[in-house]
């Protein structure tokens, strides 16, 4: 498609209605963005003001509407250098205010017309702000989201039966109780070569992995075998690893039995372990504590967390709606030894990381990967190094 007609389709799209509509019954009136048609998942919003790019083709976001509290997006366009992976996966996006044209000396194409190459149905021209009170208010739900002539009414006046649209979201899966990983993660195992001398190998399971995280542990001069979610506890140690790593990724951690399982079996070799988000929720169930859902989670580029260890805040990458429920005041005993939060969000002491004393495992909730930023934890993969260094000596 030609620039002129790219543009042109951007015109007509723009000029459909579109509704969104959340499952208690609000909704909103705006215009098509992004491809034109329905779309269901869980209403949930970020609050990073850059790396809208990178949110998109996050596999943590699968089966979720991600709204944009920045209130100006799609301005530097779209890249070939900036997606987590292969393609975007938010079921739908909502947005306020489009940029018109892109404008960045990387951008191949805009925003907009990349959503509508691939599916992802959006919404823009809406007031996200009251949106996001909203769900702040409420709590993350299910939503839909509706474009296209087929809403007009018999008058071409108004948009189709609200009543009706209610009852598609209303009918539409619960993020509880949702297992996904395996939806979003490798079918083929593969490896991301060390750069520069090889010191390590590592495991990777891969939840729903970002292609920064194999990439910062290749800077370090690892070698990464990334795994399926499928993947044994036997497959993990076919590849010799020095290190075991578990990925971030979509769903609720109380359906991740066979994940709980293989960190379990990794414990108890005392192989040196890492869990980031997913992952960090999956180690805290193979250590006995429980799981819950958030009122409408941490999604950002701008939560500050504490490092018990050290003190240091930090200003973090989130994208979780559940958390690990572990004491903050006290060492826990665990059938690997004892273990304590070693991070906490300092807006609502949600636990964001986790450390066993015994042995060497560790795990975050947040991501300090963060190719968007910012870059404030990534000393958490030099701590892995030297807990794999540590195992040698």
């Amino acid at each position: 498609m030609t620039t002129s007609n790219q543009g042109n389709a951007s015109q007509r799209r723009a000029a459909s209605p579109a509704i969104l509509v959340l499952e208690d019954g609000r909704s909103f009136r705006g215009r098509a963005y992004g491809a034109v048609g329905e779309t269901f998942g869980e209403a949930v919003f970020s609050t990073g003001m850059t790396g809208y790019q990178e949110t998109l083709t996050d596999p943590s976001y699968h089966r979720q509407v991600v709204v944009m509290t920045a209130p100006h997006i799609g301005n530097t366009g779209v890249n070939d250098e900036d997606p987590e992976s292969a393609r975007i996966w938010v079921s739908g996006f909502v947005v306020r205010d489009p940029a018109r044209t892109p404008s960045n000396w990387r951008s191949a194409r805009s925003l907009d017309d990349e959503l509508a190459a691939q599916g992802v149905v959006g919404i823009s021209g809406i007031d996200t702000r009251a949106l996001t009170r909203h769900l702040r208010e409420r709590g993350a739900m299910r939503v839909g989201i509706f474009s296209g002539p087929g809403l007009d009414g018999p008058s071409g006046a108004g948009l189709a039966d609200e009543a009706l649209l209610l009852a598609k979201v209303q009918a539409a899966p619960q993020m509880k109780g949702a297992d996904l990983s395996a939806e979003v993660a490798t079918k083929e195992a593969y490896v991301v070569p060390a750069q520069g001398t090889k010191r390590f190998t590592v495991a990777a399971v891969d939840l729903g992995i970002k292609g920064m995280t194999p990439y910062r542990m290749a800077e370090r001069g690892i070698e990464v075998h990334v795994l399926p979610a499928t993947a044994s506890a036997e497959d993990v140690y076919a590849v010799n690893p020095d290190g075991v790593f578990f990925s971030n990724g979509p769903g609720d951690p109380a359906t991740a039995d066979h994940p709980v399982s293989v960190m379990q079996a990794v414990l108890e070799r005392g192989t040196p372990l890492f869990g980031i988000c997913f992952g960090n929720q999956i180690l805290g169930r193979a250590l006995g504590f429980g799981t819950y859902k958030l009122k409408y989670g941490h999604r950002g580029i701008n939560q500050p967390v504490q490092d018990r260890t050290t003190g240091k805040v930090e200003v973090t990458a989130h994208n979780h709606g559940f958390a690990v429920d572990a004491p903050l005041d006290k060492i826990s005993e665990t059938p690997y030894g004892r273990a304590e939060v070693s991070h906490v969000c300092l807006n609502d002491n949600v636990v964001e990381g986790l450390q066993l004393l015994d042995r060497p495992a560790f795990s975050v909730q947040y991501h300090p990967e963060a190719a968007a930023g910012p870059h404030d934890a990534a000393y958490l993969f030099d701590r892995f190094v030297q807990l794999m260094e540590g195992q040698r000596a």
